[in-house]
């Protein structure tokens, strides 16, 4: 029996030969057209994203200038003057901003002091050690916290908490601290329950959900295999968060903390309901009722006759326009040198 198979069988085929390279010849794209112009909508797109640009520059610059305006009889009598004088004296005539500036400040730093820890902690714990069937009731009843209006928080501090700071932590601490020199004079004040620190807390309650969800969002964005890999070598949580986590997240951390302090610098009817409205500063108590920029121009400004009152009430407002300024432009700063921290260290 013969093994071979015929020559012309063609049941079964063999494969052909490969095509020479010059025969493997790739088809070419045709020609390409020319460059078509944009059409209409996206050159009205473009003129419209400009001009969005450019009105929110114009917006900018029309408050500023209308700031300058009405406070500039005020700016012309005191000048820089008025930032470091105490007096506030409608009747008289007598005009300074001190007082605000520093309850503004104060109240402010007292929250930030506060709402950063807490809200560190809320976006450590929701990302890296809650379990998952918490993750979501617990984000969204922070989150809910920033739906509170402001003057609920103001009359609850009223009513509720200035009382209890007052029962529970400034009336022991007077009795506590009242000859040492320096503590006893932070803690000084009427037992009454509404200043500085009841302004400043009530501030990081408002401020907290705010920063925590901004600190919760960017701590979600880091990528899983750089915490893996840190934990795959033995690393803790904290060394994770505090080695990977954050300089990974660094600018959006502070864009969080700059957002809450705006919130701060900005709120109005909470902190004229705890604050105490009394424009002299009489001691550096944390417990002393005092005055901010807003509360000062919620109050006065419809009362305000037409003239230097008024304009130094616009002249609080232009310097709280320019609180805010500094305060972007030293997180721009900051942003920039970690930056280049890390560069040189890379």
């Amino acid at each position: 029996m013969s093994s071979t198979l015929p020559a012309d069988d063609t049941r079964f085929p063999l494969a052909a030969a490969p095509a020479p390279a010059e025969e493997r010849s790739v088809s070419k794209p045709p020609a390409g057209r020319p460059a078509r112009k944009a059409p209409w909508a996206d050159q009205a797109f473009g003129w419209a994203a400009r001009g969005c640009a450019i009105l929110t520059l114009a917006i900018l610059a029309g408050i500023l200038l209308s700031l300058l305006a009405g406070a500039w009889p005020a700016i012309e009598k005191y000048g820089l003057g008025f930032l470091a004088s105490s007096v506030w004296d409608p009747v008289g005539q007598e005009f300074g901003g001190l007082v605000m500036i520093y309850g503004t400040l104060a109240t402010s730093l007292i929250a930030l002091v506060i709402a950063v820890p807490v809200s560190f902690g809320i976006a450590l714990f929701l990302t890296e050690l809650s379990p998952a069937w918490l993750k979501r009731p617990l984000g969204t009843a922070i989150e809910l916290l920033a739906a509170v209006p402001s003057i609920v928080y103001g009359m609850w501090g009223l009513l509720v908490f200035g009382p209890v700071l007052s029962t529970f932590v400034q009336q022991p601490l007077q009795a506590l601290l009242a000859d040492v020199p320096v503590l006893g004079t932070l803690v000084s004040g009427p037992p009454v329950g509404i200043g500085l620190l009841s302004a400043g807390i009530i501030l990081a309650i408002m401020i907290i959900p705010f920063i925590a969800a901004v600190m919760r969002d960017v701590f979600d964005v880091t990528p899983p295999m750089l915490k893996e890999s840190a934990y795959a070598l033995g690393s803790t949580t904290w060394e994770v968060v505090s080695r990977v986590v954050l300089p990974y997240t660094k600018a959006g951390v502070v864009g969080g903390i700059m957002l809450g302090l705006g919130r701060a610098l900005g709120e109005t009817m909470a902190v004229t309901f705890v604050i105490g409205n009394f424009n002299q500063l009489d001691s550096l108590s944390l417990f002393q009722p005092a005055n901010s920029i807003t509360s000062a121009l919620a109050n006065e400004f419809a009362e305000a006759a037409s003239g230097l009152h008024q304009a130094a009430l616009i002249y609080l407002g232009l310097v709280l326009f320019f609180i805010t300024f500094v305060v972007l432009a030293l997180s721009k700063w900051l942003l920039a040198r970690l930056r280049r921290g890390e560069g040189a260290k890379a």
